[in-house]
């Protein structure tokens, strides 16, 4: 990771702003606030960071479409920093392509710690390139590509990382819980239902189409990437 990586923050809470910017500081990240979402996503164009750490109750712009915008060219970290501690609106960050979801308040040395892993999961991830091969499927770590049949999908972050983690094992069943250790990182603190709800999403853009593979659930335990 690098050492002067830079963290964008993006929340109206200028006195958070400046509690997160002073903790991030002391630790040598560059930062850069932010306190309106439509300034945000001119800012993350303007400035390329390494992070963002992002409200979701904004002016201009929610958080929700801050993700959306920056998810539509980007794969850069985001983690979602909310006052909104239901089960529902952590499973829509996640599924809107965020890498993680802390509830406020929070500690700000908690906030370090998972700003740290979610940076060395990103490192990790950009190393090399990295392609699994099926017949009619491609799927491209490096750069964060699907294509079936030639064709890309459209797909967030998070659900080509498990795509990609199931197909780089076949026929090897996986616990909703691996899973999450190995896709979210094992400081992730969510619910086993966000691997559902992306099994869910994966499996509606495979279809209709015969394949001689298939994300396939194992009752009782979880989810394994068939092969025929």
């Amino acid at each position: 990771m690098n050492a002067r990586a830079h963290v964008l923050i993006v929340d109206d809470d200028v006195n958070i702003c400046e509690l997160q910017r002073l903790y991030l500081e002391k630790e040598n990240f560059q930062v850069t606030v932010c306190h309106d979402g439509k300034r945000a996503v001119e800012l993350f164009k303007e400035r390329a960071p390494d992070i963002v750490i992002l409200d979701i109750m904004l002016p201009g712009m929610d958080g929700w479409e801050v993700c959306r915008e920056i998810r539509k060219f980007s794969s850069i970290p985001i983690i979602m920093l909310s006052a909104k501690d239901e089960t529902f609106n952590k499973v829509l960050g996640l599924e809107l392509g965020a890498d993680d979801y802390i509830v406020k308040p929070f500690e700000p040395k908690e906030l370090i710690a998972r700003i740290r892993a979610v940076l060395r999961r990103y490192g990790r991830q950009e190393e090399a390139p990295e392609q699994v091969i099926f017949p009619g499927l491609v799927i491209n770590k490096s750069n964060y590509t699907v294509k079936i049949n030639g064709i890309e999908l459209d797909m967030p972050p998070k659900e080509l990382e498990l795509l990609y983690f199931l197909a780089s094992n076949p026929n090897k069943v996986f616990t909703r819980e691996q899973l999450l250790e190995n896709v979210w990182g094992f400081d992730f603190f969510g619910d086993t239902r966000t691997v559902d709800v992306h099994i869910k999403r994966l499996r509606e853009k495979f279809e209709p189409g015969e394949y001689k593979w298939q994300i396939k659930t194992v009752w009782g335990v979880g989810y394994k990437f068939e092969v025929k």
